[in-house]
């Protein structure tokens, strides 16, 4: 995922203080059962007789109306805080990261290897996991596409939103149907409303954001690498790269991928996400 790709960076809403930015507290969402849009709706209950208690099945429910919000496919998707933390078994150490069914946010700079990690991720986990862009995302839109590149404005910003909500959306429906995301965004420590806050308010509180922060001359040294509106000047990298290090000391878990190639680092993060399973950071 590249960072509005070339453009002006959106303006910092100043330091973040740390409750606003970290206050995460996972905790187990409701179960809802699968539903079916097509199902006809149940008739109506019969009443039992006077100074009788009900011992028939009790009834069914029927689903919500197909426009609804809250139905995508068969799952009727739960209100609120939908995707908590899974559980780890109680005699287990740390569960096995390539088998649990998680939602990782991979934030980092332009240059940061994050849609090379993500998809490598992706590809090769045990278990269905699916790589959601936020870039691929903002780029549907076609006809009207407010590019960054000529200029941050209320529009780019607009479809920014846009994005990050389809993306959150599209995580909360492969997770209720049983497949593992990642998604990956350039998230700055000190935008906090649309930064963490916002996918936490799109995707659930289970959500796991995971930094990764190679050194400056790394990053300077892959976007030069790059071609087109994938590359970006020498100085909006530094730029961009020196907002992300105040993420250090957040309470995030970090990775320097300086030294690391793709498979290594996959490596890495699957520890990372083990760990954050087993003993969530308190952000």
């Amino acid at each position: 995922m590249q960072y509005a790709v070339g453009a002006p960076l959106p303006p910092p809403h100043g330091q973040a203080s740390p409750g606003a930015a970290m206050n995460w507290t996972p905790h187990q969402g409701p179960h809802i059962p699968p539903l079916s849009p097509q199902a006809p709706a149940a008739p109506p209950a019969p009443q039992p007789a006077p100074g009788q208690g009900w011992h028939g099945p009790a009834p069914q429910q029927a689903p919500p109306p197909p426009h609804s919000s809250e139905v995508t496919g068969q799952v009727q998707l739960p209100p609120g805080a939908p995707v908590p933390l899974p559980s780890p078994p109680a005699d287990a150490a740390a569960p096995d990261a390539s088998h649990a069914a998680v939602a990782v946010l991979l934030i980092g700079p332009a240059g940061a290897g994050k849609t090379s990690v993500a998809r490598h991720w992706a590809d090769t986990r045990r278990v269905p996991t699916a790589h959601i862009s936020l870039d691929d995302v903002r780029e549907w839109v076609r006809s009207g596409f407010a590019d960054p590149q000529a200029g941050w404005n209320d529009h780019s910003e607009a479809q920014y939103r846009l994005a990050r909500r389809t993306c959150g959306f599209a995580a909360r429906n492969f997770l209720a149907n049983g497949i593992s995301c990642i998604l990956d965004d350039a998230v700055f420590p000190d935008r906090p409303v649309i930064g963490l806050g916002g996918w936490k308010r799109h995707v659930g509180p289970g959500l796991l954001p995971v930094v990764l922060l190679p050194g400056l001359e790394i990053v300077l040294e892959r976007n030069a690498r790059r071609s087109g509106n994938r590359r970006l000047s020498d100085e909006e990298v530094a730029r961009i790269h020196g907002r992300m290090a105040g993420w250090y000391g957040s309470g995030l878990p970090i990775i320097d991928n300086s030294q690391h190639d793709v498979a290594t680092t996959v490596r890495v993060l699957d520890d990372v996400v083990a760990r954050s399973i087993a003993s969530p950071p308190n952000w």
